[in-house]
């Protein structure tokens, strides 16, 4: 089965043609600058590369490049459209409607319409790809997997918020959390590589520019760090993290700012950006902090502090851990803030070898010490298989 995969955002879309069976990875691309002048980045066969400057008024035109590239001229993978069996879609938000991955129906659409105020920058693109997926490709099966499903599994201690209970009833408002596909992807993997088979505690860090920590007892997540939307938890590459709501008030006041002009700041200036005052690429910031520059020290000595503080409330909400593990591109890169977060975890059984941590791989691996009595993993992730297993499984039933 090939499975055309989908990640529409507001002005880009990123693409995958795989077959989740083999796990083998025909064609991955981004249409970039869409509405505005149009860039396709096309990679396919033995790492051959493609660049095209197409206009791209909207993402119709977009989607219609990537599938004409993938059949036609010097990229093409297919013979035609028609080789490709299903679509996946990666969706953002699917409130507490959708604990599970979906195929997509007129009824799931006009649901993740309704959804829109809590994710009203993402749930838009992500439907838009749907409709023209289905208007281009027209009786293939479309599956809809929301970033937010894996997380359904918390119980309502953990994703409430101490506001008036009437604000959860009326409007929604709870912690979703986010990065669900990494996370499941994440520990699952993690569970296979335990010699532990039932009662596991992993906790998984999903570190890049979005950034985000959950908490796993047997499979099931029962606590993340991303909220209601994805500004709350860890300090990330431009999102602020937690910050107290009197903080934010006296900012707004002292500044003049608007709802929309906080928000702004807390998602766009602040984090690693707002920090160092130089990236919001944490391995600029890296080099500064290298080259002296004492704001990027600063920077640098967050993420990694916020990082152990969730780590270590983790901890406990599992009682106790049997593998920490590292992903996304900080996560997986970073040895310097794998070994910063771990300095000191010692207490908790978890002891990371300094050898195994600088070595670099593209391999799952475990960077503990022979010793260490908690296992601590650096795993690769990998969400489009994800969105592409479960549109497979959906699709051909195996999964109802």
């Amino acid at each position: 089965m090939l499975v055309f995969i989908l990640n529409a955002g507001s002005s880009s879309l990123k693409y995958q043609l795989m077959n989740p069976v083999s796990k083998e990875v025909l064609a991955v691309g981004l249409c970039e600058r869409i509405g505005i002048d149009g860039v396709l980045k096309h990679e396919f066969g033995d790492d051959a590369k493609l660049k095209l400057e197409v206009a791209m008024p909207t993402h119709k035109e977009a989607i219609e490049l990537v599938l004409k590239t993938l059949c036609e001229g010097e990229g093409k993978v297919i013979d035609s459209i028609n080789d490709i069996d299903a679509i996946g879609h990666r969706a953002v938000h699917g409130g507490e409607e959708f604990a599970s991955s979906v195929m997509v129906s007129p009824k799931v659409i006009e649901t993740m319409k309704k959804l829109i105020p809590l994710a009203p920058l993402h749930n838009p693109a992500n439907i838009m790809g749907m409709e023209i997926c289905q208007e281009l490709i027209p009786g293939k099966p479309n599956v809809a997997v929301f970033d937010t499903a894996f997380h359904q599994t918390m119980p309502d201690y953990a994703y409430m918020y101490a506001l008036p209970y009437d604000q959860y009833t009326k409007h929604g408002i709870r912690k979703y959390g986010f990065h669900g596909t990494s996370h499941y992807f994440v520990s699952n993997e993690a569970q296979g590589m335990l010699d532990k088979k039932h009662n596991t505690r992993v906790i998984v860090c999903h570190l890049g520019n979005g950034s985000s920590v959950s908490a796993v007892l047997n499979g099931k997540c029962i606590d993340t760090s991303m909220g209601l939307t994805p500004v709350q938890g860890l300090m990330m590459g431009t999102r602020a993290g937690d910050v107290g709501a009197g903080a934010l008030s006296y900012m707004m006041s002292q500044e003049n700012l608007t709802i929309d002009g906080a928000l702004d700041v807390m998602n766009k200036k602040s984090g690693i950006l707002g920090i160092s005052g130089k990236s919001s690429d944490l391995r600029e910031v890296l080099e500064g902090m290298q080259a002296g520059d004492e704001r990027c020290k600063l920077a640098v000595e967050m993420v990694a502090y916020n990082i152990k503080k969730y780590v270590g409330a983790y901890v406990a909400a599992l009682d106790g851990v049997d593998a920490l593990c590292f992903t996304g591109g900080i996560g997986e890169n970073s040895a310097l803030i794998r070994e910063i977060v771990c300095a000191g975890l010692d207490g908790m059984g978890l002891n990371i070898d300094p050898t195994k941590n600088n070595k670099r791989s593209q391999e799952p691996r475990d960077i503990a010490t022979n010793s260490s009595t908690a296992r601590i993993f650096v795993i690769p992730t990998n969400e489009e298989y994800v969105i592409a297993n479960d549109t497979y499984k959906i699709v051909t039933g195996l999964e109802k």
